[in-house]
């Protein structure tokens, strides 16, 4: 019993994770670091960088070797997230989404030719996947969805719009959510694996946000679109129940994102405050500038280590749907102070486009929206701790 409760409550990296957290720090500090700002600028999807990453094995990092995954385990995942977002949120969100969201509901939900046939692709970086959940009139409330696949035959026929979908203009692979009964409300929603070279498969141009501008995100339009039955994506009816779990598992990695784009503005701080010189010393030596940058600190481990006990959960197969929305919410909201205090160390000179801090305030406030607002992990952790007296 001591040693297992001994190996549950270490918190040392293994072998494998330390590899890998070294590796894409590396890479990240030689191929995404010195061109991050440029590509802010510009809106540019980093197209050459993550074919890089998905040659890296980045892209399929905890799917099954079987279907050309690397095979390790969801805090690799988090590390991977978080050594990325600490320069690029963007090419961290463009990660997040491909490999939990995309290609991980094909992951969970697919059968053994659905996975054969398309995974491969996926995890290798050769196609990029976007999930395509929210419409116009419908967010969190999937009950809303207007999205409609009518069956015919041996096809469903695909009618709907999507809006603020990742990869919505780069992607090869869309997995869509869809009413195959509106009658029967979440219970008649279905997933479809759809590609984009088919006929009435629309994506719109990419849309203009206030930060993540080099994470391409669009609105995607379906009209008449013929998907193959074969193409259902586990049961039909079910694709609500799976797109919860698709989205527990994702809240992981936006939080691990969150800590990323945090950890980054208490270094840049750090460094900052070390090299600007007032009244004859450092402000980095001033004692409320030290306050500032010892409670990011000491939230940023605090979020990390929600973060990792949700990953934990997740690899060891235990229930983490509460664990991932306390990460999630966490994080995130520590994501948006983190680069507050950041600009407020910076002076004037963090409100310009000269120095990072700016970008992580703008990159940050997405991940109290996406994967779920704030409120609704509230909402989520409230019913899940009501559970134990129910």
């Amino acid at each position: 019993m001591d040693a297992v409760l001994e190996r549950e409550l270490s918190f040392d990296l293994n072998e494998d994770q330390k590899m890998i957290r070294e590796s894409i720090k590396d890479f990240v500090e030689r191929e995404v670091a010195p061109t991050v700002m440029k590509r802010d600028h510009s809106k540019e999807f980093p197209m050459e960088i993550v074919k890089k990453l998905g040659e890296m094995g980045m892209l399929g990092i905890y799917h099954d070797e079987q279907y050309g995954g690397a095979g390790f385990d969801t805090v690799s995942f988090c590390l991977v997230l978080e050594e990325i977002a600490r320069w690029d949120a963007s090419l961290a969100l463009t990660v997040a989404s491909h490999t939990s969201l995309g290609t991980g509901h094909i992951a969970i939900a697919g059968n053994h030719e659905q996975k054969m046939k398309y995974m491969p692709a996926l995890t290798s970086g050769e196609q990029l996947a976007a999930w395509c959940l929210t419409e116009p009139g419908s967010g969190s409330d999937a009950s809303g969805m207007k999205t409609s696949a009518i069956k015919k035959g041996d096809h469903y026929i695909l009618n709907g719009s999507k809006i603020f979908i990742t990869q919505g203009t780069v992607g090869d692979v869309y997995v869509v959510l869809a009413k195959t009964n509106p009658d029967l409300g979440t219970k008649g929603i279905s997933a479809f694996i759809v590609e984009r070279e088919w006929d009435g498969v629309n994506p719109g141009e990419p849309m203009h946000k206030l930060g993540m501008n080099s994470s391409d995100t669009s609105e995607v339009v379906f009209e008449n679109v013929k998907v193959p039955a074969e193409n259902l994506l586990g049961e039909e009816g079910r694709g609500f129940v799976d797109t919860m779990k698709i989205l527990d598992g994702g809240r992981i990695g936006i939080a691990s994102l969150s800590v990323g784009i945090a950890r980054g503005a208490l270094e840049e701080s750090l460094k900052y405050s070390m090299e600007r010189k007032q009244f004859g010393t450092a402000i980095g030596n001033f004692q409320y500038m030290e306050g500032k940058m010892v409670d990011m600190a000491t939230e940023i481990d605090a979020a990390r280590l929600l973060v990792q006990r949700a990953a934990w959960l997740k690899d060891n197969e235990r229930p983490f749907t509460k664990e991932a929305s306390m990460a999630k919410l966490f994080a995130s909201e520590l994501s948006v102070r983190a680069a507050l205090e950041a600009i407020q160390i910076h002076g004037g000179y963090g409100y310009t486009e000269e120095y990072h801090v700016e970008r992580f305030l703008r990159d940050s406030k997405l991940m109290t929206i996406g994967e779920g607002t704030s409120e609704v992990q509230r909402l989520i952790i409230a019913r899940e701790l009501k559970k134990a007296f129910s």
